[in-house]
């Protein structure tokens, strides 16, 4: 590794390189931009229907985009038979109690290295299986289940099998009410759509407007400008003489 001194070019370098990328990176933001101002037009220009009667009417005379408000509610539930309560959707994760090893370094008092192994137990994924409703029923009309994301799972339990052998549950209550963003045509919705659980119409515009994509964008850029003008600097740039 070089010696870290930085010379008066290559600070005039870094500027450049710096510079190169700010510009760079307003050119991609402005086109995030942009396809966010295209999103947002789609969304303020879709239908806000909060009643069974408008959803139905709109399905069948093909309505397009549309934010429908309502309930979500699996016709069919699912279970296991070793845990309570009855779900839309529930997982079962199995973890084994596994026993690894790790070099550990120790230095003594004159700076000289020995190792050791050390053994550790830990918790760890060893499979996985699920059950869903088949069909569920959104402001009264009936869909097979695919034609929605689900909301997140939540933790229901863990039952231990013996000291070594575990297993996880995770599930999505029954019902569940919010807003989708879906297209109406054909008598139906378009398939995964977005369910947005307890916000109302106007929650969920806001939420899809808002767009975070620009300020992760920056976020990202800065700190890759940073570790490339830092990497610059590690070099033996003699050429700059």
């Amino acid at each position: 590794m070089r010696n870290f001194e930085i010379t008066k070019r290559e600070v005039l370098a870094s500027i450049s390189i710096i510079a190169v990328m700010i510009l760079v990176g307003i050119l991609i933001s402005a086109k995030i931009t942009e396809r966010q101002m295209d999103r947002n037009e789609v969304y303020n220009k879709a239908v806000k229907i909060d009643s069974q009667e408008t959803f139905s009417y709109g399905m069948r005379t093909n309505v397009g985009n549309a934010f429908v408000y309502g309930t979500l509610e699996a016709l069919d539930p699912v279970s296991y038979p070793e845990i309570d309560g009855s779900y839309m959707y529930v997982e079962k994760i199995k973890k084994l109690y596994t026993m690894h090893t790790r070099t550990v370094a120790h230095m003594d008092a004159n700076g000289n290295t020995t190792y050791t192994i050390e053994t550790y137990w830990s918790w760890d994924y060893a499979g996985e299986e699920s059950k869903a409703a088949s069909t569920v029923s959104f402001c009264e009309a009936t869909f097979p289940i695919s034609k929605f994301e689900l909301p997140g799972t939540r933790y229901i339990d863990t039952i231990y099998e013996s000291g070594h052998v575990r297993y996880e549950y995770y599930g999505i209550g029954i019902t569940h009410t919010g807003t989708i963003f879906t297209t109406l045509s054909d008598n139906t919705i378009s398939d995964s759509s977005p369910f947005y659980e307890d916000l109302t119409i106007d929650e969920a515009v806001n939420r899809l407007e808002k767009g975070v994509g620009t300020t992760v964008f920056w976020i990202f850029w800065i700190i890759g400008t940073g570790v490339i003008v830092f990497k610059f600097y590690e070099r033996e740039n003699e050429w700059l003489e």
